[in-house]
């Protein structure tokens, strides 16, 4: 069984043939994909899309830090209505983080948000999937300000160096791994030598970064599979068991 435990599948980029895309998925031996919410204009598609599906789809529920602006607190509002209202329809807090990449002015109210939903999170024992953005060294800091023992989480897309990785990992978080590990020039498959396939989870974050072929065109779940094929290469194992021990995890992680 394979897990993709990050995919924008309801977005719009799939609204033509979003039903084709599922279809390719359950094929290729993906039987269950997590959805992570971006902000409020996500969240009823999100929904729409795992009542339609509900044994393979599994919903998140949080603000994105690229959607972090001057009413953030009542996008905040929001998230946290939803989430306590219905916290057994949501199996983490996500996609949250610091995206310090395109522009800092709400660095500091992206700060806000993440400890916010940290939080809630901790409050509702759920994990968190963290979006990380050129603040590898800030979310650290966040976070060990916080003071939690040991957190339960994502670190999403993962594109930090082999000591950011061990540091995660000493903090409780596994990697989410998607298509960069496929990539020519990629650090990623270094990284995941380093920390092992214990500490790693498969996603595509479709439709972004698809992976070698498909490199440049829309992502889309089936393609977790091309991940795990490069994960079994770089780790000497068969792809069976790659999907074993990533899907295991992510149960784990996410109390599947």
């Amino acid at each position: 069984m394979l897990i993709d435990t990050h995919s924008h599948i309801y977005g719009e980029e799939f609204d033509a043939d979003r039903d084709d895309v599922v279809q390719r998925a359950l094929s290729a031996g993906v039987e269950l994909i997590l959805l992570p919410a971006i902000d409020k204009e996500s969240y009823a598609r999100q929904a729409e899309l795992a009542q339609q599906y509900p044994t393979l789809f599994r919903q998140m529920m949080g603000l994105h830090p690229t959607s972090v602006g001057p009413d953030f607190r009542q996008d905040l509002q929001l998230v946290h209505d939803r989430l306590f209202a219905t916290p057994e329809a949501y199996v983490g807090v996500g996609e949250i983080g610091l995206d310090l990449y395109w522009d800092t002015t709400y660095r500091t109210q992206q700060e806000e948000a993440l400890e916010c939903q940290i939080e809630w999170a901790e409050a509702l024992d759920k994990p968190i999937v963290l979006h990380v953005r050129n603040a590898y060294q800030e979310v650290f800091d966040l976070l060990q300000r916080h003071g939690s023992p040991r957190y339960r989480g994502i670190m999403h897309c993962f594109s930090g160096t082999v000591e950011e990785a061990q540091r995660a990992v000493e903090m409780g978080f596994v990697l989410g791994v998607g298509g960069v590990v496929t990539y020519k020039k990629s650090l990623l498959p270094e990284v995941v030598a380093a920390v092992g396939l214990q500490h790693i989870v498969l996603e595509t974050d479709a439709p972004y970064l698809a992976p070698v072929p498909h490199r440049g065109k829309r992502n889309e779940s089936a393609f977790v599979l091309l991940v795990a094929q490069r994960v079994a290469e770089i780790v000497g194992c068969s792809v069976e068991s790659v999907a074993a021990q990533t899907s295991a995890t992510a149960q784990r992680v996410f109390g599947l």
